[in-house]
């Protein structure tokens, strides 16, 4: 490896593109930049702030805040006095962010605003480990807290005394030490802690650009949690590696808006980013004229024998390419502006992404690169690449990585990206990493002829009918949110005689459909109680029945009157669908179908 730990590696860069801007964030009505001069003396100074509070090596410090440069520049400050970072999403209830710092055993505790400081204050009393709460904003509080401010100005005083306080530090962090703990958002039971070391990012991130092209031009534009493994991995701690500057978008909703801003060139999403894309063009296109539907299904259609032929590695005539700079001209170039104008290519991770979505793109010139890891891979595992893509894939194994499937078809691997364990669970780490070293994902999947991996569904989602068939609801699940009027979709079979599933409508659409069609409502919830809602997305699940195997068909649907949430409880932070909660949820309506 190039380094020995994140923080050199951090410096080293910082060093060598000190003038170019690291970060970009937007205070107010622009975007402001922040220089890798800049960054670098703001994390040594957080750094020396750290020491000058008692922090030691494998000391904990959990950072709980939105995404923001100061989170950035605090991780790596974390990393450099060789203390561990804990990062914790802000959508936690109070009670959840208790049990982590307790878990976690969490001496120092970094947060952004008054509204977080305020959650922190009605647990603090039963954390009693938690020595320090750094906030970032000028908060009002007659509790007890440090200001960002100070505690920078308290390392420059330190700093003062001993110039080289920090740089000693990042030189005893040695690789195999510990750098994180990330806790998995507990979709079921008790969250468990993964032990991440400094070797398992560093490999990481060196082997994951032997496959994607990036260096310090790009722009990326970051809006997943922090806190979630695939954003800290591939853009925070790749985007830095490379020098590229990150911007962050100022919340998850303005994500639009800020693409138009600071044009980014890469962008890691988990696909339901793209899901909302693909969905809004194929809106405006139906609302389109027959000549304009025309010319976008033939842009398609260029764009995929484009793509076919660079994908079966076979030249491309003259006449092909005329078309697609043509389809350029007419079609894609409107779907360019509206993800900023300057983008080379998407990563995606997090869920499997539909087939006919990465194909769409793909089409378009909007190469989605879709990967595939866990918060205990650290994370990537495989990825498709700029010389081999698949879609429908999740690629082939990044470089130093092994992949074999098991008996069972679950998708196990070996190599410097697995974690150490899980932290003071060391029968759940024994459950997930055999004597050999393999880790078990959880995941069934199968390896094609082309040596590319492809996700069939978490092993725990499998279900079994009461017929013996076993489904996995999660291809159907992306066929299903591919269709106009739907956008989420959970599968229920399990030990039943047929499939259901519980649906969140398109909203958007599905509003404007009954105003087109004088339907008269007075809100959602009376809207998607109409039989000829239910008649309108019926059309949409047979058309998706009519490409399943009997066994899988979606036999009845109960239609949710509003969307799944982080808020309400369905969505972890990462936007996974929590199966369980819905489930659970619309228990009495799901009982209702099977009681028939």
């Amino acid at each position: 490896m190039r380094y020995n730990n994140l923080a050199e590696m951090f410096f080293s860069t910082a060093d060598k593109f000190a003038s170019r801007n690291a970060y970009m964030y937007k205070p107010e009505n622009m975007y402001v930049p922040v220089t890798f001069a800049q960054a670098r003396a703001d994390v040594e100074k957080i750094a020396a702030g750290l020491i000058s509070l008692g922090i030691k090596p494998g000391d904990k410090i959990a950072i709980l805040s939105q995404n923001r440069f100061e989170w950035a520049l605090t991780d790596y400050a974390i990393l450099s006095v060789g203390a561990v970072t804990v990062p914790i999403y802000p959508s936690l209830l109070p009670e959840q962010m208790k049990y982590l710092f307790i878990d976690s055993e969490s001496k120092v505790l970094f947060c952004s605003d008054q509204e977080l400081f305020n959650k922190v204050n009605s647990i603090r009393s039963s954390c009693p480990m938690l020595e320090n709460v750094v906030v970032f904003d000028k908060i009002e509080s007659g509790n007890p807290h440090l200001p960002y401010e100070e505690l920078k100005k308290n390392g420059e005083t330190l700093l003062q005394n001993n110039s080289n306080a920090v740089a000693e530090r990042i030189k005893n962090v040695k690789p195999n030490d510990i750098a994180t703990i990330i806790y998995t958002s507990g979709t079921t039971g008790e969250p468990k802690g993964a032990l991440l070391m400094h070797s398992n990012f560093l490999s990481n991130v060196e082997s994951a650009l032997t496959c994607l092209h990036v260096d310090e031009t790009d722009m990326f534009l970051s809006f997943l949690p922090l806190s979630h493994v695939f954003e800290r991995m591939a853009g925070h701690f790749l985007a830095t590696w490379t020098g590229g500057t990150i911007s962050y978008a100022v919340s998850i909703d303005s994500v639009a808006e800020n693409m138009g801003e600071v044009h980014p060139t890469v962008m890691t999403s988990v696909p339901r980013l793209y899901e909302k894309i693909y969905a809004r063009v194929l809106e405006s296109v139906e609302a389109g004229s027959p000549v304009k539907r025309k010319i976008f299904y033939w842009a398609i259609k260029v764009g995929r024998d484009y793509v076919n032929c660079i994908m079966k590695k076979q030249p491309i005539s003259s006449g092909l390419n005329f078309k697609r700079n043509l389809a350029y001209k007419l079609v894609f170039a409107k779907l360019a502006e509206r993800v900023g104008g300057k983008l080379r290519f998407f990563i995606s991770g997090g869920a499997p992404l539909a087939k006919e979505i990465g194909e769409f793109f793909g089409a378009a010139g909007l190469m989605i690169y879709e990967g595939y890891g866990l918060t205990e891979t650290s994370p990537v595992i495989t990825v498709n690449k700029t010389e081999l893509f698949k879609f429908g894939t999740v690629g082939e194994p990044i470089p130093g990585v092994e992949v074999k499937i098991a008996e069972d078809g679950e998708i196990l691997t070996r190599g410097p990206h697995v974690m150490v364990g899980y932290y003071k669970k060391e029968e759940e780490t024994r459950e997930v990493i055999d004597a050999d070293n393999w880790f078990y994902t959880g995941d069934i999947g199968f390896i094609d002829e082309d040596g590319c991996l492809t996700i069939t569904d978490r092993k725990k989602n499998i279900l079994v009918t009461s017929g013996g068939k076993n489904i996995a609801p999660q291809p159907i699940e992306n066929k299903l949110v591919t269709k106009k009027f739907i956008e989420q979709a959970v599968i229920i079979g399990d030990r039943r005689k047929f499939c259901s599933a519980v649906i969140v409508p398109a909203f958007e659409p599905l509003e404007k459909w009954a105003v087109e069609n004088e339907i008269k409502f007075n809100s959602l919830a009376d809207l998607v109680k109409m039989p000829k809602v239910k008649e309108l997305i019926k059309k949409d699940v047979d058309e998706v029945n009519s490409h399943l195997a009997s066994y899988e068909t979606i036999k009845e649907f109960v239609l949710a009157d509003k969307s799944f949430s982080i808020e309400t409880g369905e969505l972890t932070p990462s936007l996974k669908v929590k199966r369980k909660v819905v489930i659970e949820k619309f228990a009495d309506e799901i009982e209702k179908i099977y009681a028939v």
